[in-house]
């Protein structure tokens, strides 16, 4: 009996060591991939979106520490191949590294949490804490990647529901007009907040509430479609209430109480659901003796010299890869090198005045380059051309804040946008398509993206593209390229000029752009 006492004893002092070895390492983590935390953090703090990610960390230790108990009665079993998990995570963070793509890092970071309690504690241990563990995703400010479908969702919802109610509606994009005044589906109206706050509720709501892995599935799915199909409803209403009341209410400030209090009226309703088929209290005592009887097939032990070795692999594995993207990085002083076209004016000649008011948005210190053509036949055609050089995050050719039109205060609106190629001296080019209009002038634009020798319109493609480039040709130039022209009614007007104007200056750009890249 004394023999077994001692047993016991000794296995849960190595577990429970083995405990604060991990939370050492996790700790260390968090230190080597410091900048990258600090991102999360920072998005946080600025944006009301994801503002909720201070409470993600209270939220798993809460449930880490429910699930203490089931944790010092199982094996510590140290896993070699989640070091290799960790070591592939880490190759994934030095990618999103060279390409800039901050979600990605953040990502990776969060994935090598869960396989630091694999490597030291083992994934039995892992698999008890799985959900909190993954909860912990939730920190990541993720999901701007979704607003341009949740608008359009909405826009395309609210004119249907305005149409089915008998009032005429007149609809450009994300823009349509009623009699009584004109409204827009801009990206506050997306409903991403109430999306990512359903969700982020709705999952800690299902694991605290059911033990089913099918409700709370069903659960989660619900809390996702169900903010959607709400947003749509907030948004019609809301343009009910200020066509009804001759454009008086719904229409500043109060418009989005309107919405906090629809949502809020519609997640009470969401739980209140879901408590009718609650399992918290008619199951736990199932688990539990499911635990303790696990518990009494614990034997093994695992040396504290073990355990230590596995915690400085962990961290060394983790330590490799920042060190790798500090050697790769050039910190040398930088100068933006000044892009020089020349061209011929035989077809083309140059204006001294722009042909509109408009231009693109950029963040960071890119390089610009902006001129103005003339043809013999009158036909006007802007090219922009946007470079950067020597990328770094908040300094990228593809980032969020680089667009055609600034939402905010701006007089021109972008209608649409659509994926087009042409044939252009024999060889096929792919651009993405864009309408522009203001008060006075609609444009017609194509635009695409040049890394060092590929051309590409996707954006995705684009960071792959830089990604490699960096790691293999340490070289990180990229540049877009915008022609845009004006139009009348229509846009395949403007298609021809657009067309020609490539036929002419397209070699000369490339020219261009090859000789300020350095190739």
């Amino acid at each position: 009996m004394n023999t077994v006492f001692v047993s016991e004893n000794s296995n849960r002092n190595s577990i429970h060591f083995a405990i604060l070895m991990t939370v050492m390492a996790i700790a260390g983590i968090l230190i080597i991939y410091y900048q990258t935390i600090w991102s999360m953090v920072e998005t946080w703090y600025r944006s009301d979106t994801y503002a909720h990610g201070f409470l993600i960390l209270p939220f798993v230790i809460y449930m880490v520490w429910t699930k203490r108990h089931s944790i010092v009665t199982l094996n510590q079993q140290p896993s070699p191949v989640a070091l290799f998990c960790l070591f592939v995570l880490g190759a994934f963070w030095l990618i999103a590294e060279l390409a800039s793509v901050q979600v990605v890092m953040q990502y990776a970071v969060v994935a090598m949490l869960p396989i630091v309690v694999a490597a030291i504690l083992g994934y039995r241990i892992m698999l008890v804490l799985a959900f909190p563990l993954a909860y912990l995703f939730f920190a990541v400010p993720f999901g701007d990647m979704l607003i341009p479908p949740l608008i359009n969702f909405t826009a395309d919802f609210t004119v249907s529901a305005l149409q089915l109610s008998g009032i005429p509606v007149y609809r450009e994009g994300t823009f349509f007009s009623l009699p009584t005044g004109n409204w827009s589906v801009v990206e506050a109206c997306s409903g991403l907040r109430y999306l990512i706050a359903s969700v982020t509720l709705g999952a800690l709501y299902a694991y605290l509430t059911y033990y089913s892995l099918i409700k709370r599935i069903i659960f989660i799915a619900f809390s996702i479609l169900v903010p959607i199909i709400a947003n749509g409803i907030r948004a019609y209403l809301i343009v009910m209430t200020g066509h009804l009341s001759n454009m008086q209410l719904a229409v500043g400030v109060d418009h989005l109480i309107y919405g906090w209090v629809f949502f809020g009226l519609v997640m009470l309703i969401l739980f209140w659901v879901g408590s009718l088929w609650r399992e918290d209290n008619t199951t736990a005592n199932t688990i539990q003796s499911n635990g303790n009887r696990r518990a009494k097939e614990q034997t093994s032990d695992v040396s504290a010299r073990k355990t230590i070795l596995f915690t400085g692999s962990v961290l060394a594995v983790a330590l490799v890869w920042p060190l790798y993207a500090a050697y790769l990085d050039n910190d040398e002083d930088f100068v933006q090198p000044e892009f020089n076209f020349s061209y011929s004016e035989k077809k083309w000649r140059m204006l001294d005045e722009p042909v509109s008011d408009w231009n693109p948005v950029y963040i960071g210190s890119p390089g610009k380059f902006e001129a103005h053509f003339s043809n013999n036949e009158h036909k006007q055609v802007s090219l922009f051309i946007t470079y950067y050089q020597n990328q770094r995050q908040g300094n990228e050719l593809i980032n969020s804040g680089n667009a055609l039109v600034y939402e905010m205060d701006s007089p021109w609106r972008q209608i649409s946008e659509s994926e087009q190629s042409s044939m252009i001296n024999s060889e096929k080019v792919t651009y993405r398509q864009a309408q522009l209009n203001s008060h006075d002038l609609n444009l017609l634009v194509w635009r695409w993206y040049v890394l060092g020798n590929d051309e590409t319109v996707s954006s995705y493609k684009a960071k792959l593209l830089l990604a490699r480039n960096r790691l293999l040709t340490d070289s990180d130039f990229g540049a877009e390229v915008i022609i845009a022209t004006p139009f009348g009614l229509q846009p395949d007007e403007a298609m021809p000029v657009l067309h020609q104007f490539l036929e002419d200056m397209l070699p000369e750009i490339t020219n261009s752009l090859y000789a300020v890249s350095g190739q």
